[in-house]
């Protein structure tokens, strides 16, 4: 998504001038209707006083008041004043363009009506039905009207992307109603001309009712073939809008912000979108942010299960793996702050490829070692024998280098145990935390301190060393008392030295 790119005074007098051309462009599409009226009635004497009232009219006084409309806009535009003074202006453009086109061309055409009545006898002007004259009047102020609503409508998705470019801005009213204007537009387009042409059979004869209806022929062909132009647009185009922005997004670009270019419920629906798209980004801010401090995922499936108690307590056959590095407090002495926590964090990241490789999830990091756990929270098949390999890559992949700029050696020490385990969020209001208890989770912790009487470097239960069956060879060390247990423990080692990795 771009950063707003602030309007030149010219790019503003630009899309004000468009403006001011596009609503007063129904002075041209009267002028040919006109033209084909004087050609039917062969009246070219009264030409001159047809066309100068619609030029008063449709041109000059529409313009005037057209220019009087967009100052506000034109005002938020230069930056004088806010977006909030003239939403509702922006919004209702199309309405009070084409109702003063309606109310300007309702005077025009009565006037031309009228004119047979009071003009000189020796100008050539046939007298309308009074049935002509109410449905003729009716149907040309409506055409009028619809065609300036339509064509103000297309304008308003071109200035309201212009805002939203140069401004960020996007329409929160919306006063327009997308089935009112397709209602509109199928009347004025079919039945518009058929009740002018009814009313011509009903009000004349022979080669009166031939002109008649040719003329409304002509006119109605013309008219509607410019105005459904700009109707097809004005009610199509945002649609197509937002269909591709969908698409984008279902291919996964959350970047995308559309601009609101419709007063009616397709804007409106526009509007929401934006704000669904929005959400889309929070959320995968939130899981990339989560996924920083709980493995991703962890973090995935707590926002997938979000509102269905979240990983609510359960008991499940898990292994779970302890790390820590032999002599971290001595090196922790002699390494500066900075290169300890860059170090630590190559460490880290070395130990936790081979984790999430073999299935596991790292659930906390405690300080220079951490806790992970396979078929906890999520399903890993041959638990046990996958958190061996983990513990056999990882002491391959530490042992094979060294970290931060100062070139640190790690010793990495493993504790491995399979038994029962519980797991859930557990925590105080809004700060909750995945974790797991048990004696499994106290049994693994022990096994990994025990490396430092043993000089091993991965300890296992008896647990794990049974269900991994015989994929690897142990070395049993015998029973040891274990902290936090009245009974001894049996205990085996694994040299990783000696292991073949198992695919």
């Amino acid at each position: 998504m771009q950063a707003p790119v602030p309007a030149t005074a010219a790019e503003i007098a630009s899309i004000r001038r468009r403006y001011l051309w596009m609503a007063t462009s129904v002075f041209f599409l009267d002028l040919a209707i006109t033209l084909i009226f004087t050609t039917s009635s062969g009246a070219w004497d009264n030409a001159w006083r047809s066309i100068g009232v619609g030029v008063t009219l449709l041109l000059v006084v529409n313009w005037l008041y057209d220019r009087y409309l967009f100052e506000p806009v034109r005002h938020f535009l230069e930056g004088r004043i806010p977006f909030e003074d003239i939403q509702r202006r922006l919004t209702q453009l199309p309405l009070l363009s084409a109702r003063a086109t309606a109310a300007l061309a309702f005077l025009l055409w009565a006037f031309r009506f009228s004119v047979p009545f009071w003009v000189d006898p020796s100008i050539i002007l046939a007298k309308p039905t009074l049935a002509d004259f109410v449905v003729g009047l009716a149907v040309l102020t409506i055409f009028y009207f619809t065609y300036t609503y339509f064509v103000v409508s297309d304008y308003l998705a071109g200035l309201c992307t212009f805002i939203f470019r140069h401004h960020g801005k996007n329409l929160g009213l919306f006063f327009g109603s997308y089935r009112q204007k397709l209602m509109v537009a199928l009347i004025v387009i079919s039945i518009g001309p058929l009740a002018a042409i009814l009313a011509d059979l009903f009000s004349y004869e022979a080669d009166r009712l031939q002109s008649e209806i040719l003329v409304d022929i002509a006119s109605a062909m013309m008219g509607v073939v410019i105005s459904a132009y700009f109707i097809i647009r004005s009610l199509l185009l945002p649609l197509r809008a937002l269909s591709s922005a969908m698409t984008k997004v279902a291919g996964g670009d959350l970047s995308l912000r559309v601009p609101v270019t419709s007063n009616d419920e397709v804007g409106e629906l526009t509007g929401q979108f934006n704000n669904m798209i929005e959400g889309l980004r929070e959320r995968e801010r939130i899981r990339e942010t989560f996924g920083r401090y709980v493995d991703p995922s962890v973090a995935s499936t707590i926002l997938r299960r979000e509102g269905e108690g979240v990983l609510a307590g359960e008991t499940r056959e898990a292994t779970v793996l302890f790390t820590d590095i032999a002599g971290f407090t001595t090196i922790a002495e002699y390494l500066p702050p900075d290169q300890l926590v860059a170090a630590l964090n190559e460490y880290l990241e070395t130990v936790l490829g081979p984790i999430r490789a073999h299935g596991g999830v790292v659930n906390t990091f405690i300080g220079d070692g951490l806790f992970a756990s396979f078929n906890m929270p999520l399903i890993c098949e041959g638990h046990a024998a996958a958190a061996v390999r983990a513990a056999i890559d990882i002491q391959r992949a530490v042992g094979a280098r060294t970290f931060g700029s100062q070139g640190v050696a790690f010793a990495t020490r493993i504790g491995i145990s399979t038994g029962s385990v519980i797991g859930g969020s557990v925590g105080a209001g809004e700060r909750m935390s995945f974790t797991l208890l048990g004696d499994t989770v106290n049994l693994a912790s022990r096994l990994e301190e025990l490396n430092k009487q043993h000089g091993t470097r991965i300890l296992v239960a008896q647990s794990t060393c049974a269900a991994c069956g015989d994929e690897f060879s142990f070395n049993a060390l015998g029973s040891v008392a274990v902290r936090g247990r009245s009974d001894v423990v049996a205990i085996f080692s694994v040299d990783p030295n000696s292991q073949e990795k198992t695919s």
